[in-house]
């Protein structure tokens, strides 16, 4: 995966963290939790505010 599969990340976080807060959640947390997924394996240092933003709301969405 790589940080442009947002709705593959989303439903991924959703599966590993389904109790978490998605819509109070610290950009510091997400990046730490999508990096940690399972086939994840691109550059840590490419996200930025714009691309965590986008999987919040991508989760958000997944969740409802």
């Amino acid at each position: 995966m790589k940080w442009t599969d947002i709705n593959d990340i989303a439903i991924e976080l959703e599966e590993r963290h389904p109790e978490a807060d998605n819509v109070n959640l610290r950009f510091t947390d997400l990046h730490k939790w999508v990096t940690a997924l399972p086939g994840f394996d691109d550059d840590p240092e490419r996200s930025n505010e714009k691309i965590l933003e986008a999987i919040q709301m991508a989760w958000i969405d997944e969740r409802d």
